[in-house]
């Protein structure tokens, strides 16, 4: 059962709980996967309204959103999880790791796929921003703070962000 799947990952990839009754009462991450879960079935059943009454309610409670829409694999774990929003059209692997203040955000209004798609076994830092329809694959790393706008072959790690000052047609206008 996933529940107690959920439980027996939270505790190794958290060595601050120390037990399950804990993690169970004091673990937002949990809570808002959890509640993603219901929300999420729902979404799938065309309860659309109520999917995003539970979503928003969940995140008022946990400081996460997760659009019930968004796919998730099995044990993915939120480490503290505050700021951290997922898209309506992000795809999430299997035993995905995610830090407080990620973003896995869009970059177009268009009713298109316009979130990431994030592979297995990937550790996304606290921070880290990944827009578009862009692919992490298996076995990456993005670093704390780290901006990912391109994708990422797998087993690779992505640190820094580069900022460039582009004038309002996006051609580029010079480096900082």
């Amino acid at each position: 059962m996933r529940i107690f799947e959920d439980i027996k990952v939270g505790l190794e990839r958290d060595p601050a709980t120390r037990s399950a009754l804990e993690l169970i009462l004091t673990s937002p991450g949990l809570h808002a996967v959890w509640a993603y879960r219901i929300a999420h079935g729902m979404w799938k059943l065309k309860l659309r309204i109520l999917s995003r009454m539970l979503s928003n309610w969940a995140k008022f409670w946990t400081a996460i959103e997760i659009h019930p829409g968004a796919v998730i694999g099995r044990r993915f774990v939120i480490d503290h999880g505050v700021g951290v929003v997922i898209g309506e059209t992000a795809i999430i692997g299997e035993d995905v790791l995610m830090y407080h203040g990620v973003t896995l955000g869009g970059k177009t209004l268009e009713a298109v796929k316009r979130h990431p798609t994030i592979g297995d076994r990937v550790t996304l830092g606290a921070g880290a921003k990944l827009i578009g329809n862009i692919t992490i694959g298996n076995d990456c790393a993005v670093g704390a703070n780290a901006v990912v706008t391109k994708s990422m072959p797998a087993g690779t790690v992505a640190v820094g962000f580069n900022a460039r000052l582009l004038n309002l047609t996006g051609d580029e206008f010079y480096v900082i």
